[in-house]
């Protein structure tokens, strides 16, 4: 297997490579399309002082190399009907996380999932409805994920976004 083979593998299992070196187009066009991802291929050329098939072959490349993994909407919780957040910290039986991490995928509500280095071994973010929905995700579902050891939870009682893009 080539060098460059392998490090394409090893960015399709997510081994925390670069993809490629981000010149300062990239970083403008990453900042513009983060700030709204709706954006024309012809308006992001405008902004970034490129031409528009040089933006649509960056993007593209950005694509392609899994620098940009989707287009969403950022949805609002609270007025979407998720009240209640919380951060949960897990601990978890050594040489566990995949088993773990496939289940948490499964659990409704669960956001986002991160495996730690430190004190807990995975903090999982839980958006759900009410308290009592919050409650019966932690001790009903993930408490029982086996390889689980202990949970400890952290209610969220405001959040904003960074004012800064990394990408500025």
């Amino acid at each position: 297997m080539s060098q460059e083979t392998a490090d394409e593998a090893d960015r399709r299992v997510g081994t925390g490579r670069s993809a490629v070196a981000l010149d300062e187009v990239d970083r403008r066009i990453l900042d513009e399309l983060t700030r709204d991802g709706r954006l024309s291929i012809r308006t992001l050329a405008e902004r970034v002082h490129v031409s528009r098939t040089n933006a649509y072959a960056r993007v593209e490349r950005l694509l392609r190399d899994g620098v940009i993994t989707g287009f969403a909407a950022r949805v609002a919780p609270e007025p979407a009907g998720l009240g209640t957040s919380a951060y949960i910290a897990l601990t978890i039986r050594q040489n566990t996380w995949r088993e773990v991490s496939a289940e948490l995928a499964r659990v409704r509500y669960v956001e986002h999932v991160a495996l730690l280095s430190g004190e807990h071994d995975v903090l999982a973010l839980v958006r759900a409805p009410d308290n009592a929905t919050l409650r019966d995700v932690v001790l009903d579902r993930v408490q029982r994920i086996s390889g689980v050891l202990a949970t400890r939870s952290w209610l969220v009682f405001e959040e904003y976004d960074g004012t800064r893009s990394p990408w500025e």
